[in-house]
Parts: structure tokens; sequence; C-alpha cells
């Protein structure tokens, strides 16, 4: 779907992701992304609709798609829907969200 993104936005904020939060991309997949027992995740791809994540499950990796609160239009908006991924996450797998 094409969305609000250009393909230079959506590639700088996965590589950010990836880079720079690996393991809260895992926490989000574990959370909110139906697959608890994940142990490896990483941000592919986003639209206005929602985040798409690859992650490994028992060694296979797969697809899955965590829709954001509200359709997004700017880029400002993408980290403010990823805070609260994370944070909603934490709450759902009883984790203390990091910087608190």
């Amino acid at each position: 779907m094409a969305g609000p993104f250009s393909p230079e936005v959506v590639t700088a904020v996965t590589a950010h992701m990836n880079g720079d939060h690996p393991e809260d991309t895992l926490v989000i997949c574990r959370g909110l992304g139906g697959v608890p027992d994940a142990t490896g995740a990483r941000m592919t791809g986003l639209d206005g609709e929602a985040g798409e994540y690859a992650v490994t499950v028992g060694g296979t990796e797969r697809s899955v798609r965590i829709p954001w609160s509200e359709p997004l239009t700017e880029r400002a908006q993408i980290r403010r829907e990823v805070v609260r991924l994370y944070r909603e996450s934490c709450t759902a797998l009883g984790l203390t969200p990091r910087g608190h």
C-alpha cells in the first residue's frame, strides 16, 4: 500500500529502529504482534496504517503487521506511535518500560 511516507523516510525509520532499538522492536512484536515466543524481530516497513515487522519464531521468519492507533500522515507521529506500542507491549508482557 502506498502511504504518506516517502521511501527515504521508511528507510530512515526502519534503519533507526533496527540499529538503535532492536530490543524494543522485539518487545513490540512479542507484546502486540501476537508472537510472544519470538526470539528476533526487525522492522521491515511502515505506512500510514501500521508498522511491518519480520519476526523469528522457532527458527522461522514470518511477517507481522501491527496497526497504529490512528492513521499517520506526518513523520513526527511515527515516533509517538512506536513509543506507545513499546509501552503498551511492556504492560502486556509485565515488563517495566525503559526509562521508568
